[in-house]
């Protein structure tokens, strides 16, 4: 690119407006941007023997995770340019790339396209954003977002939303959709649970930022919108979901019970509200042709949860990116206008912010604005379309089973068991789970919980020796001698070789059988 020419698309994008043109007008708060690489040691990445070349693996092998860290920041400085967010690219997998390296793969992103398209690309990227790099953090405590990328995609896929969401004062982070051992990603379960690990180091290190208080959520688009999920049902700190067309609808067979599926991802398991965002659906014909399974919805499942889902007619799957926008050609949008399509990417950044404004900021008119009709938010007409599902109920979990027992009673388990089950509990409460809780509850100097427990075990499992047992061991030491001995004796009959039961029936004075037994 000659010198002069890059020099006039500078002087063009300097006079751009301050902010987004892919997301409404920045928020009160100045953005900083921090770019933060790191290992993630408790966890393998690169295998002994490269998968590509075939040679031994050299340097570290531990999981890269580059993570850039948006936050409310004091104002002053330079803003970055679309083109700084570019450079950050290289290093997400190799932080040990030169600048002349990192140079040489962005600049090779716009070399490769013809002059008119590059022109266009360079005008976007000197772009200048929000963001001041290494700016000083803002006063204040502020929730935490997790940004989780699109499949095999860049940190940077989203930043006008992430840059938008510290102006609204929002601690924001993302790294890019690594695979298990590859930079790219894979779609299985081991790919998905990859993706799921980042944003939990991603949750540790926030916990590390001075700015950032106990609020977070997790965010992400497609292939992101799925392991995030998958996040929230493993970490029930996390307080809201946003999923951007997310793959929690392709991608089914990964949270709906079956064989390829994670098994801990139930809709009982994830109560927090979410705001689904999606595309215009296609038509029946469409989804046959693509052969579309639409039998189950996991988010039609979740009925403990406020769900928002909402619809954004001009949009397609990559619209959701504003990287995408930002390369994408005017023919590239169909039926609808290329302004049309940035108008409501715009939205969909606007009621990511509220939705998150509701939940972890408890803000009043937030919870207003995204039940209301669209129409009364200000959006255009035909633009979207939302439905608003509250959630009811206690889920059926073994959470929700403890607490209830502190609410009615601990002899009152069998029935509260009996309760949840008919509910569809997700849980399943196996003897030696039983057992510790018993003992938790008697050396925790709760001996009359531990019995109820422990009872509740044997009525639970009543073929189970070691359960008679060992509440026959509770009962004695809360002084209940008779009890205590007939659930020895009980415990004998279920397996003649506990020898504890017979020497704990001769310490309270009684033979192993009842006379004339």
């Amino acid at each position: 690119m000659p010198r002069l020419l890059l020099a006039l698309l500078f002087c063009a994008s300097a006079h751009a407006a301050d902010g987004s043109v892919y997301a409404p007008p920045a928020g009160p708060h100045a953005v900083g941007l921090k770019v933060i690489q790191q290992y993630d040691r408790s966890r393998a990445y690169k295998p002994r023997v490269s998968l590509v070349t075939g040679k031994p693996t050299e340097g570290e092998r531990a999981r890269p995770l580059q993570m850039l860290v948006w936050y409310p920041a004091e104002r002053g400085g330079k803003a970055v340019t679309f083109h700084d967010y570019l450079d950050t690219v290289p290093t997400e997998e190799d932080f040990q790339r030169t600048a002349a390296e990192v140079k040489k793969i962005t600049d090779a992103r716009f070399d490769r396209h013809e002059p008119e398209r590059r022109t266009h690309l360079l005008r976007e990227a000197l772009r200048p954003m929000l963001a001041v790099r290494d700016a000083r953090a803002a006063a204040g405590k502020f929730p935490v977002v997790i940004y989780a990328p699109s499949f095999s995609a860049s940190a940077i896929e989203s930043t006008d939303l992430c840059e938008y969401l510290a102006s609204q004062g929002y601690v924001v982070l993302s790294s890019a959709s690594l695979g298990a051992h590859t930079r790219a990603m894979t779609t299985d379960l081991d790919g998905l649970e990859a993706q799921v690990g980042d944003i939990a180091y991603l949750i540790a290190y926030a916990g590390t930022l001075p700015q950032a208080d106990l609020g977070r959520a997790v965010a992400g688009f497609s292939w992101g919108g799925l392991s995030n999920v998958l996040a929230a049902a493993k970490d029930d700190r996390i307080k809201a979901i946003v999923s951007l067309d997310g793959s929690i609808r392709g991608f089914r067979e990964f949270v709906d019970g079956g064989k390829d599926a994670a098994k801990y991802v139930t809709p009982a398991r994830v109560t927090i509200p979410m705001l689904y965002v999606g595309r215009r659906p296609g038509t029946f014909e469409e989804l046959n042709r693509s052969e579309v399974d639409t039998r189950y919805s996991f988010m039609n499942e979740m009925k403990y949860s406020d769900v928002f889902i909402a619809t954004l007619m001009p949009m397609k799957h990559p619209d959701f990116s504003s990287w995408h926008l930002r390369t994408a050609q005017d023919s590239d949008f169909g039926d609808y206008s290329r302004s049309e399509v940035v108008q409501a990417h715009s939205w969909a950044v606007r009621y990511t912010a509220r939705f998150l404004d509701a939940y972890l900021k408890d803000d009043a008119a937030a919870r207003t604005f995204i039940a209301n009709k669209p129409a009364a938010n200000g959006v255009p007409a035909h633009m979207m379309s939302i439905d608003v599902r509250r959630g009811s109920g206690v889920p059926p979990t073994r959470e929700t089973f403890a607490s209830l027992l502190d609410k009615r009673g601990f002899d009152q388990a069998g029935a509260i068991y009996k309760e949840l089950q008919a509910q569809g509990a997700t849980f399943k409460l196996e003897s030696h789970d039983i057992n510790a809780w018993g003992y938790e509850l008697l050396h925790g100097g709760m001996p009359k919980e531990s019995i109820a427990i422990f009872r509740f075990g044997t009525e639970l499992l009543p073929a189970d020796a070691n359960l008679y047992d060992s509440l026959a061991e509770a009962q004695a030491e809360a002084g209940q001698r008779d009890e205590a001995i007939r659930n020895y004796r009980r415990s004998l009959e279920l397996n003649p070789q506990n020898t504890n039961a017979v020497a704990r029936l001769k310490v309270l004075g009684a033979a192993p059988a009842a006379a004339g037994g």
